[in-house]
């Protein structure tokens, strides 16, 4: 059996805990890896040789910084097809998508190769007699990120890219449900002349990450992942005295009003409720068609269009739409929510729980769902399903559509239809959730903007990547310096002030 162990100082070394997890082809249900879980004694072990290694990175200049990143961006390039193969042998997401994971991830170590000019500081001359004054951005350390497995390019390079550009080092603790891309993006970066230690890839669990929350060394925390374990490492960071942004759960609405392109709004529903399986935070899990005959006409719309769907292993070609779910336990529970809303009373139009696929019966596959006339009491509403589960609830009026979406405890993104420019400037202006799309069923913001959510979708007050990501990844000092042209007065002792 393989086993997959870390990545540390400049090189893969084997785990030391004697404690491994399974990593599954979600495809067959096969073990196909063992990954080793980190001990306590295995991080403290490598924050040492991050806080080393992190000194003399701190204090190279910026532009050398940035051509790292300049050199690792052509190394992900060439490395494409490969990291994408690797990255669906482990999560199961189709190649296309897979390729889109790690050029999302991409742009941001692109955005990165601009840091010398977003680190710069300010500065006052003659902010007083003689005084001058400035500012400057300086890194906090050793810093580390949390990510999670349905994107195992794209976040890690959201969270290290920026830290490393700032002149941190930095501590990846992947999932270990999808752990080989992390360690070759260290690889690669090692490859484009990060010096030995400033980036470690630790993989584990549980005792991983509150080694990680209880190390007095590592100054901030960036996270990926449910709501409930956001919650968790928020608190727990915070009262450590980290620095700590977490993205949490959602439950995307889109609403689709009366004058909207329903062509249009059913393609991008088909391509937003189900690429990836549904496993994305900003997936569209919940449409909301505005009036009783726009519901009917979308549905109408939607019905042969999901029902056409191709699912399969990411093997079988680039026309496939969508493969499994990466767990067993996330197909049960994905099974469990669909039961729970034909109990419910929601209308299945399209049932995929019989999906069987010869020759991968023990995959973890889900074959496409589509409720109808769905209610805000059923759990198929209030619970993230994260899987290819769209859920249509009926809204009479555009007030109420926006109430609704409002009204949802997440707050990640939202999007709506309609060629009403009126319409689409009050929704973007009201609307209580972080990234918005008009006519854009996927609202993720490129690397230049920030991306995060509101409610419980997120916890802490700067997003991941964009200007925001150089912010939470420094912290500013302020010099105020006085150049005496000769001897004064002497000593005073009052405040000075400006007269």
């Amino acid at each position: 059996m393989r086993e997959i162990g870390h990545f540390i100082d400049g090189r893969r070394i084997d785990g030391t805990s004697g404690r491994f997890g399974d990593v599954y082809n979600p495809a067959t249900g096969e073990v196909q890896a063992r990954v080793a879980l980190a001990s306590t004694s295995e991080l403290d072990a490598a924050v040492a040789g991050a806080a080393a290694a992190q000194v003399r990175w701190g204090a190279t200049n910026p532009q050398r910084r940035a051509r790292v990143m300049m050199r690792f961006v052509e190394l992900l390039n060439a490395n494409m097809d490969k990291l994408a193969e690797a990255l669906s042998r482990e999560h199961g997401k189709t190649l296309p998508d897979a390729k889109g994971d790690v050029q999302r991830g991409l742009e941001v170590a692109e955005f990165c190769i601009g840091a010398p000019h977003l680190l710069k500081g300010e500065y006052t001359d003659s902010a007083g007699p003689g005084i001058d004054m400035f500012s400057m951005r300086q890194p906090l350390g050793v810093v580390a990120g949390i990510t999670p497995f349905n994107f195992p390019a794209m976040i890690p390079m959201w969270k290290m890219c920026p830290a490393l550009a700032c002149g941190n080092a930095f501590i990846l603790k992947p999932s270990e449900r999808a752990p080989s891309v992390p360690l070759m993006l260290a690889e690669l970066m090692q490859e484009a002349g990060l010096p030995d230690g400033v980036l470690q890839v630790l993989n584990g669990d549980k005792e991983a990450v509150d080694a990680i929350l209880n190390h007095p060394e590592i100054m901030a925390v960036g996270f990926v992942g449910s709501t409930p374990i956001a919650e968790y490492i928020y608190a727990k960071g915070c009262a450590a005295g980290k620095r700590v942004q977490c993205f949490g759960g959602a439950k995307n609405h889109m609403i689709i009003m009366p004058d909207a392109d329903m062509d249009q709004a059913a393609d991008a529903l088909i391509g937003a409720g189900y690429g990836a399986a549904g496993e994305r935070c900003m997936a569209i899990s919940v449409a909301v068609p505005v009036g009783e005959a726009t519901a009917d006409r979308l549905v109408a719309k939607l019905i042969p269009k999901v029902e056409s769907l191709k699912i399969g292993p990411y093997t079988a070609g680039n026309d496939v739409d969508f493969g499994p779910v990466v767990t067993r336990a996330a197909q049960k529970r994905i099974l469990d929510l669909v039961e729970s809303g034909v109990r419910a009373g929601a209308e299945l139009k399209v049932d995929g729980r019989g999906f069987r696929m010869q020759g991968y019966e023990n995959g973890f596959f889900v074959g496409a769902c589509l409720f109808d006339r769905v209610t805000p009491d059923m759990d198929i509403y209030r619970e993230e399903i994260f899987g290819p589960v769209l859920s249509t609830v009926r809204a009479q009026t555009y007030d109420e559509a926006i109430e609704l979406t409002m009204s949802n405890p997440y707050g990640n993104g939202t999007a709506i239809f309609t060629r009403d420019g009126d319409t689409a400037r009050d929704f973007a202006s009201r609307i209580n959730v972080g990234m918005v799309g008009v006519n854009v069923p996927i609202p993720v913001p490129l690397a230049y903007h920030t991306f995060g959510g509101w409610k419980k979708s997120g916890f802490g007050d700067l997003n991941q990547h964009g200007p925001d990501a150089f912010r939470f990844y420094t912290r500013t000092k302020t010099v105020t310096a006085r150049w005496p042209s000769g001897i004064k007065e002497g000593a005073a002792f009052s405040i000075p002030t400006m007269e």
